[in-house]
Parts: structure tokens; C-alpha cells; sequence
């Protein structure tokens, strides 16, 4: 075990998850973007990503057990094909290529989309049903590249979906799905039979049930002018990582 499950150390990492979760409980998406800086202080990365799949994949089921039927499948039937295609391109990117100026790019597309929508006055023009096309092929290859494709649906959808509770589980279902196929490739390669790696997940379990727990209940109460604020704030932070990650990562 890397460290105690009763330790200050552990306390810093459950009050992590716990913020991490109730932001995902009310975006749909943004747990691994708040979580990993910290747990990589305690944890070797190669734990991190799995356990954060497996328990972003529990929380994504709870809540369609909860919410289910208030997902967009519309929206949903369109994005998961091209996710699919876009994963695949990414993959091929990852083997041929190093992708850094994708990052570049597209991380300063997304802060010059956000810094666009917070300071516009004008009400927005939902996008058109063709943008399903680049923005989920998109979002396919950096979930491919780097394992967060999240904000980018993000950024369709929220121009979709007029009611953010729809919005929310629409988003959810959308990261349920792409962390399922993750959660298969980690337990095909036997990473799940790591026995530490299942007693952390189960033990930040409680955080994220909480966390989880609170962002839908925050969502239900405040207004969709709030809410949409929320998105493109987590949708920003997402871009200025993209941008750390080339200059400092890459």
C-alpha cells in the first residue's frame, strides 16, 4: 500500500476527491483534470489513471441508474460512433507521431472559446447539428492521446441542451461510456488484479458518492446562467492544463 488508509496523507486525497466529485457530479466531467496534481504527489501515475477510471465509471452508473432517462440519446447515438473514430485516430496519432502542437492548438482554441462566451453579451445561437461531426471526433482522439476528452463534449453540448439537468447526465452517460472501454483495456491487462490498487479505489469510494452526491444537488438549485459559468470555468481550467502540458510537460 502506498501509504495508510489512515493517514494525512490519505485526508489529502479524499478532501480532493471530494471537490473533484461534486464537480463532476454537477458538469458531468472534470474529476481526473482535479484530482490527478494531487494524487501524484502520493501515488505513482500508473495507479492513478486506473483508479480514477474505475471509479468515474461507478459514478457515471449510480447516477443513470438515477438520472438515466433524462439523458439526450439523441445527441448520445450521434457522439459515440465518431468518439469511436476518433479514439482509433488518436491511437494512430500516439504510434506515429509525438501530437504536441495538437495540444498547443487546441488548448488555445479552448481558452479563446471560453474567455468568447464569458465575455459576449449576445445569446449564444445553439451550435448546429453538423458541429456533432468535429466536436466528438475530437474529443475521440484526446481521449485517446491523453485521457480527457471530457471538455470537449462539454463545449458541444452545453450549446445542445437548453436544460442542464439533461445536460448534466447527457454528459455523464458520454464519460460512462469512454471510461468503460479504459476500465476493459486496464482489466484485460491485468491491472485490476493489483490488490492496492482495488483497497485506494474502494476507500476514495465514500468521496465520491459525497462529492457526487452534492454536485446534483447544487445543480438542481441554481440557475442555468450559473450553471453554464460552471461548465466553461472547468472548460477553461481544461485548456490552460492543455497548455501547461506542452510547455512544461511535452
Amino acid at each position: 500500500m502506498p501509504f495508510e488508509l489512515f493517514s494525512p496523507e490519505m485526508a489529502i486525497c479524499f478532501t480532493t476527491l471530494l471537490f473533484a466529485y461534486i464537480v463532476f457530479g454537477m458538469a458531468g466531467f472534470g474529476s481526473a483534470l482535479i484530482a490527478t496534481p494531487v494524487l501524484a504527489l502520493y501515488l505513482p501515475l500508473n495507479m492513478i489513471v486506473p483508479i480514477l477510471a474505475l471509479i468515474d465509471l461507478t459514478a457515471a452508473v449510480l447516477n443513470l441508474l438515477k438520472d438515466g432517462k433524462n439523458a439526450d440519446y439523441q445527441e448520445i447515438k450521434w457522439i459515440i460512433p465518431l468518439m469511436i473514430v476518433g479514439s482509433l485516430i488518436g491511437a494512430a496519432i500516439l504510434l506515429k507521431t509525438r501530437p504536441d502542437i495538437l495540444v498547443l492548438l487546441l488548448g488555445l482554441f479552448v481558452i479563446g472559446y471560453v474567455l468568447n462566451a464569458f465575455l459576449s453579451k449576445k445569446n449564444k445561437k445553439p451550435f448546429s447539428k453538423a458541429l456533432v461531426v468535429p466536436f466528438s471526433l475530437i474529443g475521440g482522439v484526446f481521449s485517446a492521446l491523453f485521457g480527457s476528452g471530457g471538455f470537449i463534449y462539454a463545449m458541444y453540448l452545453s450549446s445542445r441542451i437548453e436544460d442542464k439537468q439533461r445536460f448534466r447526465i447527457t454528459q455523464m452517460t458520454l464519460i460512462g461510456f469512454s471510461t468503460l472501454t479504459r476500465v476493459v483495456i486496464f482489466l484485460v491487462m491485468g491491472v485490476y488484479l493489483n490488490l492496492d490498487t482495488l483497497l485506494i479505489a474502494l476507500a476514495f469510494c465514500p468521496a465520491m458518492l459525497l462529492g457526487t452526491w452534492l454536485g446534483r444537488h447544487i445543480t438542481l438549485k441554481i440557475t442555468r446562467e450559473a450553471f453554464l459559468k460552471i461548465i466553461n470555468l472547468v472548460i477553461l481550467v481544461s485548456g490552460i492544463a492543455l497548455l501547461y502540458r506542452y510547455f512544461f510537460v511535452l
